[in-house]
């Protein structure tokens, strides 16, 4: 059996990541980790090609080998995988469709005729699927109400994939979060109780990354990586030995809730095991709308310590803020701007409201008549509401656009990324060697490939066209490299790294703009459409 796995290609998001991966010589930031766990859950004996199309397209060759395609996909990537499922069934391919989407909305897939539908985790439904392809069955749809034990979960085929292709690494391990908040479709998808693999099959899986060469960032995919501390400390006790003996190979970065900032010695293994970064859903800087949406880490301790406590201690955060709440009072972007100012937080990830379907908010509102006929493709970057808000959208899309022009105006983000990474305290060793430790025996670091380092010193001239020479805030950015050198010389790479994230953002903007001006344009300034107008679907109509 020749088998084609597909990711369908993604439209531009906060995600993207499109002029990082070019400074880098990659074609996208991150792989499909879905596809090649279900590749790994297939038999042996079967041929697998895997194609994904943020990196390249698919050749008539590739068409002509395959017996059977295999297409995954979350809501964002809906178009195109609707375009690879037709384009199969024109080529006379069996066709097989699963992942988010298609557990979430099967019936929006099943439109479009495939010959199976999976629907659910693959390590319960892809054996479903071969015992009914061994039994001749040329259709179904297959599910499972279980979760599966993450500790029969396989090693994915991380052979599969051209790592030069990718900026980032994917490593899965656990699959469930303990938080409910309303607008999440997390618990729907995975669960409220955690399910985890083993420290040694974490480790497992890293050793396979390093056997095939890999020496750059890895993310822990996991809803939240601390959402039971004893499992996440022991795993990081497992990866300390590990990525020592190594010479530190990997940087990591994760998602967590923000009850990390109360935390020190949790962030001290994650520092020490070489975490770098996380990733933090704020939401709002308004307490209300955090409890209006079930968001109850969030309140339990005052963010702006907890967020410093993460800096402090030595771990970079992107956070999430969301516009579109119910509740929510007028300004709410001015809000937002002035908590990220405050902060210092340079990366932030700004959202204009999108119901996810089956999420508890997407149930309220159904059932309250406020969700529109023609609902999201899952695409946030200036979309128009996919729902009725309790104040005018339009009032909501202008202070989203307000709140993006803002926070990404290059000289106001340099600033933060210059004030954060000052605060950060410098490395262990930085600090060992400012106190006075006496030299200690280093493990030997991993080598980078040479072609790598070329690449850095590439991308390093590169940054200085961008940002120190070539536009108007240029004397900022020297003065600002100066001062890093001088004060914190220990995180001057990280910061760097940020001045060049900032490169994907700037561009944006025109996107955001754009998006939203066409999004004011339907909006007539008769339906300002809010609660009490416009046209809704009492049953969310698809």
């Amino acid at each position: 059996m020749n088998v084609l796995l597909l990711n369908p290609s993604s439209p531009p998001s906060f995600w993207s990541f499109e002029r990082s991966c070019k400074l880098l010589g990659h074609k996208s930031l991150i792989p499909p980790l879905g596809l090649i766990t279900v590749a790994a859950l297939l038999p042996e004996s079967w041929n697998l090609r895997l194609i994904d199309l943020n990196c390249s397209s698919v050749t008539d060759d590739d068409w002509d080998w395959a017996d059977m395609v295999m297409i995954s996909g979350m809501i964002v990537q809906r178009d195109g995988m609707f375009g690879l499922i037709r384009e199969a069934r024109t080529r006379g391919k069996t066709v097989v469709v699963g992942g988010p989407y298609s557990t979430s909305c099967p019936e929006e897939a099943l439109a479009e005729k495939p010959d199976f539908l999976v629907r659910g985790e693959g390590e319960n439904t892809v054996p479903l699927l071969l015992e009914a392809l061994a039994d001749g069955k040329i259709g179904g749809v297959f599910s499972s109400t279980e979760k599966p034990d993450m500790t029969e979960s396989p090693t994915p085929r991380f052979d599969l994939l051209h790592l030069p292709h990718y900026t980032t690494m994917a490593v899965q391990t656990s699959r469930g979060c303990p938080f409910d908040c309303e607008f999440c479709d997390i618990v729907n998808l995975y669960g409220r109780k955690p399910r985890y693999k083993t420290p040694d099959q974490i480790a497992e899986e890293l050793e396979t990354l390093y056997r095939l060469g890999w020496r750059r960032e890895i993310f822990f995919t996991d809803d939240n990586f601390i959402g039971n501390k004893v499992y996440a400390g022991r795993t990081l006790q497992r990866l300390i030995p590990w990525m020592k003996e190594r010479g530190e190979p990997f940087a990591f970065w994760c998602q967590a809730s923000v009850n990390l900032g109360n935390d020190p010695a949790m962030i001290d293994l994650m520092t020490e095991a070489n975490f770098a970064t996380v990733f933090i859903g704020v939401e709002s800087p308004d307490e209300e709308v955090l409890e209006l949406n079930a968001k109850y880490q969030n309140i339990r301790h005052p963010l702006l310590e907890s967020l410093a406590n993460i800096k402090k201690n030595g771990l970079g955060v992107v956070a999430s803020f969301v516009i579109g709440f119910d509740g929510e009072r007028k300004g709410a972007g001015e809000r937002i701007a002035a908590f990220v100012e405050e902060s210092d937080i340079p990366f932030v990830m700004l959202n204009s409201l999108q119901v996810l379907p089956n999420s508890r908010l997407w149930d309220r509102l159904k059932k309250e008549g406020r969700l529109r006929e023609s609902w999201t493709t899952g695409e946030v970057i200036g979309s128009r509401l996919n729902y009725a808000p309790t104040r005018p959208e339009s009032e909501i899309m202008q202070e989203y656009l307000r709140c993006w022009e803002y926070l990404y105006e290059p000289s106001r983000y340099l600033a933060r990324a210059y004030r954060y990474f000052q605060a950060m305290r410098p490395t262990r060793r930085a600090l060992a060697v400012k106190n006075g430790a006496p030299p200690q025996t280093e493990p030997v670091k991993a080598k980078t490939p040479l072609r790598e380092r070329f690449r850095d010193v590439i991308s390093f001239l590169r940054l200085i066209w961008w940002q120190g020479i070539k536009p108007t805030h240029r004397a900022l950015f020297w003065r600002q490299l100066a001062g890093m050198y001088r004060a914190n010389p220990s995180r001057l790479i990280k910061y760097l790294e940020c001045c060049a994230n900032g490169e994907n953002m700037f561009p944006l903007r025109e996107l955001v703009r754009r998006r939203v001006a066409e999004s004011l344009e339907e909006l007539s300034p008769s339906s300002g459409t809010h609660l009490a107008s416009g046209r809704f679907a009492s049953s969310g109509g698809k």
